[in-house]
């Protein structure tokens, strides 16, 4: 193990999963559902984060799917999630108290995505897998404590200033799908 490695992992891992980019969204999912299971969503992105890790390429391979088909379909569902929240509609609809919420689209692909799978099995090419399974595990303390904390981070913003947020990360949103459409999609 070296710390270095640990922590470039951990610190490309935090960029690609942009869990504080994704609080206006996770606020509207609250808004939706009332509650989000952290402890749930968190479990489960690490589950699917470690399986993919170890597994992934081979699944993926076994079912005839290459890694840029498996973003794109990411793309696809982050482009949704970004609609939504610019246009104020509701795409991903949960029946009352359905918790399914905390698991699509919170752990998946919010924390687990496409870009954090695809992230993984590059690292892997690099650095150890005690290094980049350390830097999951970092990455998915701090998810755990940012969706503990929608509840206070809600009352600090404001309804307006959750609204501002959610707009604003809606377009950046919108931007990365379009930006992942582009690099697996020949015009």
């Amino acid at each position: 193990m070296n710390f270095s490695d640990i922590l470039t992992v951990t610190l490309t891992l935090f960029a690609v999963i942009d869990i504080l980019g994704s609080i206006p969204i996770i606020l509207g999912l609250k808004a939706k559902m009332g509650h989000i299971q952290s402890g749930k969503a968190t479990l489960v992105a690490g589950v699917i984060m470690i399986l993919f890790l170890f597994l992934g390429e081979k699944i993926l391979n076994l079912i005839g799917i290459d890694i840029a088909s498996f973003a794109l379909a990411g793309a696809f569902v982050i482009f949704l999630l970004a609609l939504e929240m610019i246009l104020n509609i509701e795409l991903f609809k949960s029946d009352e108290g359905d918790t399914s919420g905390s698991i699509v689209p919170i752990a998946f692909p919010l924390i687990a995505g496409s870009g954090t799978l695809t992230t993984l099995i590059s690292l892997r090419s690099t650095y150890t897998i005690n290094d980049i399974v350390i830097g999951v595990i970092v990455n998915l303390l701090f998810v755990y404590l940012v969706l503990k904390s929608t509840g206070k981070i809600e009352r600090l913003l404001g309804k307006g200033g959750i609204n501002v947020l959610r707009r604003v990360f809606g377009i950046i949103l919108l931007a990365i799908a379009i930006k992942l459409t582009k690099l697996h999609i020949a015009f």
